[in-house]
């Protein structure tokens, strides 16, 4: 029997094993775009503080020519600025949380696929399916409580569970 609250109550096991399987492939879907995303933005904002100091320091080097030393002034007080708001966004971690949330869900799928491929269609029971519903959520609410733990609480990096 399975459990209360289980979004596939009143459907066959094997039904809500793929309706199981299609949340997961979801999560999945969603976690690799976030991830890419967040690395995305981690790689240019470090990339363009990277351009930025080199080039200031480089036109720092031509010192005789007004408007380059000028130039390299602004390129410095950009940089500080963006050096600045990396930390409010902090890219690097969000694309971390990212992997970490990626391999628990693919590791749910993959324990879940092989309990399916282990069990008869006519043996598979809904207890054998909450675990891995649970499971998932927990990897839900937990990616959640950590991002805004770490968001309230300073510039510490998320736990890794």
């Amino acid at each position: 029997m399975d459990g209360p609250g289980t979004p596939y109550d009143g459907q066959p096991a094997e039904e809500a094993a793929r309706w199981l399987e299609g949340q997961i492939a979801d999560a999945l879907a969603w976690t690799r775009r976030r991830k890419a995303r967040f690395r995305r933005a981690a790689t240019v904002i470090r990339l363009l503080i990277l351009i930025l100091a080199a080039a200031s320091t480089f036109i720092l080097g031509l010192q005789k020519l007004n408007f380059w030393t000028g130039l390299a002034f602004s390129l410095v007080a950009v940089g500080t600025l963006v050096n600045a708001i990396e930390p409010f966004f902090n890219w690097r971690a969000r694309w971390i949380l990212m992997e970490e949330r990626q391999y628990k869900i693919m590791r749910i799928g993959e324990e879940l696929e092989y309990v399916r491929l282990k069990t008869p269609k006519a043996g598979l029971d809904f207890k054998d399916l909450d675990p891995f519903f649970y499971r998932l959520q927990e990897v839900r609410t937990g990616t959640s409580q950590r991002w805004l733990e770490y968001r309230r609480g300073g510039q510490k990096e998320p736990d890794a569970n």
